[in-house]
């Protein structure tokens, strides 16, 4: 067995195909530690421990403690693709809308698309012989649009080598936050280019009434989850009907907000100023397509050529079933 503080890290790592925590897994299995003081630890952090790398907390290292070494150097790259996916999950809305996640390897793909019958009764019995209601499954007639959301560093490594790796990491989440927002955008605008004209309209605005006959215009399907402006968002709560204390003790304990009918709530910048509601079936609207992870110029990093280096992310957005997501919008 090769012991983790002997192992040569090189760039090729990051060319592996994998990921380079996975390609250093292949090298340095974490299971051979099971029973030991290192257990817990995947293999990227057994590298830090190796070197003596504190990436976190009131005591952390600089960023010049990463390039002590040819070695130790390579890692910085992990450490700034795993900075910014904290940040990525830690702002994330779009897991709270799809309801499936595909990883591809190429930047082509052409989702399915499902009809169902929806004039099938659940209570008809199919007596011997006759028709069995179908679900239509096909291609899509065009490709899933995959967008490229990232950032471009822009620092000299004489600024920050002497920066606290603490303090540089709340910068690379922001990188993290930003791909989250444009993500989220890319999602609802693959559910409003799929809607086209088909929107209907909230007579009279916001009002608990026109809610509810939303809520119920989603059957066979459930509206789990509503994304709509601040400024629409601010008109739902302000219903008398919304003032729950159920729902505001989840608000105070996870600071997510549900509606009288559970729907949760999900208030976004991208929809400001356009008096527009958004409702899905987060378990049925929508698929995600992803060609791989977060990427990161390794060469440049390594290389502490941080003037222009970037960090991104590719993913696209189709929608699955038609009925599961509807859009309003009033005047």
């Amino acid at each position: 067995m090769m012991s983790f503080d002997n192992i040569k890290l090189e760039k090729e790592l990051y060319t592996t195909g994998k990921s380079f925590t996975q390609a250093l897994e292949a090298i340095d299995p974490s299971e051979n530690y099971k029973g030991t003081a290192l257990e817990g630890l995947d293999a990227y952090q057994r590298q830090l421990k190796r070197f003596d790398i504190k990436v976190s907390g009131a005591d952390s290292d600089t960023v010049s403690k990463f390039f002590q070494s040819s070695d130790s150097s390579a890692l910085f790259p992990e450490y700034v693709s795993r900075a910014v996916r904290q940040g990525l999950v830690e702002s994330d809305v779009v897991s709270r809308i799809v309801a499936s996640t595909t990883n591809i390897d190429s930047l082509d793909y052409r989702a399915i698309e499902s009809i169902v019958d929806e004039e099938a009764t659940p209570n008809e019995h199919i007596m011997e012989g006759a028709y069995i209601p179908e679900i239509n499954v096909s291609l899509n007639s065009s490709l899933t649009k995959l967008n490229k959301r990232g950032r471009m560093l822009v620092a000299s490594y004489e600024a920050i080598k002497f920066q606290k790796l603490d303090v540089f990491t709340v910068i690379l989440k922001q990188i993290g936050e930003y791909i989250a927002r444009c993500q989220t955008a890319d999602a609802l605008t693959a559910i409003i280019d799929a809607k086209g004209s088909d929107v209907s309209t909230l007579t009279g605005g916001v009002s608990y009434d026109n809610l509810v006959d939303f809520w119920n215009a989603f059957a066979p399907y459930n509206l789990t989850t509503i994304v709509t402006d601040p400024t629409t968002m601010a008109s739902m709560l302000k219903l008398s009907e919304f003032k729950d204390a159920v729902a505001g003790l989840n608000f105070h304990g996870t600071g997510s907000m549900i509606t009288p009918f559970g729907a949760s709530l999900i208030k976004t910048d991208f929809l400001k100023g356009q008096k527009t509601i958004i409702g899905l079936d987060k378990n049925f609207a929508l698929e995600k397509v992803q060609a791989g992870e977060i990427v990161t110029d390794f060469d440049k990093l390594i290389d502490r050529q941080l003037e222009r280096a970037t960090v991104s992310c590719i993913a696209g957005f189709s929608p699955i079933f038609d009925g599961a997501s509807k859009i309003a919008s009033y005047s």
